[in-house]
């Protein structure tokens, strides 16, 4: 039987003001990275990869691209330097244009988009938000899953405004980090529970 293919791809914002809680993240990630892994044993049927870029106006940082999951690696303060602005739509299109060059020939994949970020776009050069849109709405219809996890703005209608519906807010401080990740982790199992089952996957990401 035909393995089903699942892609992980994680946007993490890396500004400067990710630096009040790069600590929270970096150990909120790396919980994420564990239950990633073990998502491959719990649903032996399906095959997954994992791609993670982080970003600022300096760089997008391309920490995995396409590995199999047991090639995940945890990051620490030494990979993850919060600094300067948020470029959140080139991340995006960045991210999602570079893993949809590979995945568009791969007709049994479904992907998971993860973007985290505690600000408002601010340093874009090269995608609008109505090319992230318009980009978003096209893949929503090739078995793409988009959501948006934020804080310190209006996340709802940042997400709405991309045409992502599924949105986590969490609070800025150790509890709100941690009860987000925790969130974050009961849904990414809940929807690899409607892969295995062949359900529709672009809503409801976050309803239990």
């Amino acid at each position: 039987m035909e393995k089903q293919i699942v892609h992980n791809l994680i946007i993490l914002d890396e500004s400067g003001s990710m630096e009040s809680i790069k600590a929270q993240i970096i150990s909120g990630f790396n919980e994420t990275v564990q239950s990633i892994k073990g998502s491959q044993k719990k649903f032996p049927e399906q095959e997954h990869f994992i791609s993670v870029v982080s970003f600022n106006d300096l760089d997008n940082k391309l920490l995995h691209f396409i590995d199999p999951v047991e090639k995940l690696n945890e990051i620490d303060a030494e990979k993850y330097q919060p600094n300067a602005a948020t470029p959140l739509f080139d991340a995006i299109g960045f991210a999602v244009t570079k893993l949809h060059q590979v995945v568009k020939n791969q007709p049994n994949s479904n992907v998971l988009v993860t973007i985290m970020t505690d600000g408002e776009e601010n340093a874009s050069r090269e995608y609008s938000g109505k090319q992230i849109k318009e980009l978003i709405e096209k893949l929503k219809d090739e078995k793409w899953t988009f959501t948006y996890i934020g804080t310190d703005h209006d996340v709802d209608k940042i997400a709405l405004n991309l045409s992502i519906s599924n949105t986590l807010i969490f609070e800025k401080n150790e509890s709100g980090i941690k009860d987000m990740f925790e969130k974050e982790r009961k849904s990414r199992d809940m929807y690899y529970s409607k892969v295995r089952r062949n359900e529709d996957t672009k809503d409801n990401f976050f309803e239990e």
